[in-house]
């Protein structure tokens, strides 16, 4: 009478994956938390607004499908299209100055020449960890027309006074001005953490060879900074055209619109005027602009990154 073979490693039946699940049952019980409070405020939110945006609903009673209707609506929006174009004209005239100065204050502070380097560091950086709110109000006092301490200044040196918040350009370069307040000493940081990563004697092999610290500035510190730049210039692209706080606070949009962003004109169509089915469209197409913008800047600017 032979023997049984014990079975080979191979032959053996593999376990099932019930079986897999209660073994690994206390792991699974402790991440479980993250993947159900996710499943709640994040997947179940995103997958209603892809619905509602197919939708009619004002929040309460039942929701109405409608189709393409919303997204037809929307072609004929003259103030979200007029939002859009505000946002790629703040983009035009704030992001390359703010991004410029940044570079330029991260290159002086890593010199190693100036004095109090933290002390610089956390006095540009503060304006970021501003309430945004309370910063707007400010902005909002110093560029009144009347009796506003901008204006004030001008008239004491003989020039007139600007309407800066009651004229469309005038409001624009006044959010501009609040918005690199705020947001240079963020990307001033992220700025100065990409040139500690690079190596100092490239800069100092270019001065031996006779380059000009400006000349070392722009062959050698722009190109090895060209993953910091995209990434500061892909987030202030999205920035530009989410703004929200700062308008709120400073210009509510105005005048004529002139300052209403996409995701300001979302809220409002949203929360002011309870159209929850062509708000959730709006902000499928905003968000389709934004990835495209996104993906032409890493084509045009990434490609060596």
């Amino acid at each position: 009478m032979e023997l049984a073979q014990p079975l080979s490693q191979s032959q053996k039946k593999p376990p099932s994956l019930w079986r897999e699940v209660l073994k690994a049952r206390w792991a699974y019980i402790f991440i479980s938390p993250f993947f159900i409070l996710f499943a709640i405020f994040g997947l179940y939110p995103l997958l209603l607004s892809v619905y509602l945006s197919f939708a009619d609903w004002k929040g309460l009673g039942p929701i109405e499908l409608v189709g393409l209707a919303n997204f037809q609506r929307l072609l004929s929006d003259r103030v979200f299209w007029q939002s859009m174009l505000n946002g790629v004209i703040l983009f035009l005239m704030y992001v390359p100055v703010m991004l410029f100065m940044a570079l330029v204050l991260a290159v002086i502070l890593n010199s190693g020449r100036i004095r109090g380097f933290r002390f610089f560091r956390t006095l540009i950086f503060v304006p970021f960890i501003t309430n945004m709110v309370a910063a707007g109000f400010a902005f909002r006092i110093l560029f009144t027309q009347n009796n506003g301490l901008i204006n004030i200044l001008l008239e004491a040196v003989g020039l007139p006074a600007v309407p800066w918040l009651e004229s469309v350009w005038g409001a624009r370069v006044s959010l501009s001005i609040l918005i690199i307040w705020a947001w240079l000493g963020y990307n001033m940081v992220l700025m100065l953490a990409g040139l500690q990563t690079i190596p100092k004697d490239l800069n100092e092999a270019a001065m031996v060879d006779g380059a000009s610290s400006v000349r070392s500035f722009f062959a050698i510190t722009v190109p090895l900074m060209r993953p910091v730049i995209l990434f500061c210039a892909v987030t202030s692209t999205i920035g530009s055209f989410g703004l929200f706080a700062e308008v709120m606070a400073l210009t509510g949009g105005g005048p004529a619109n002139a300052t209403l962003t996409p995701l300001l004109r979302i809220y409002n169509v949203a929360f002011a005027n309870l159209r929850f089915g062509y708000a959730s469209a709006l902000a499928y197409v905003f968000f389709a602009f934004i990835f495209a913008a996104t993906l032409v800047q890493f084509r045009a600017f990434g490609r060596e990154t």
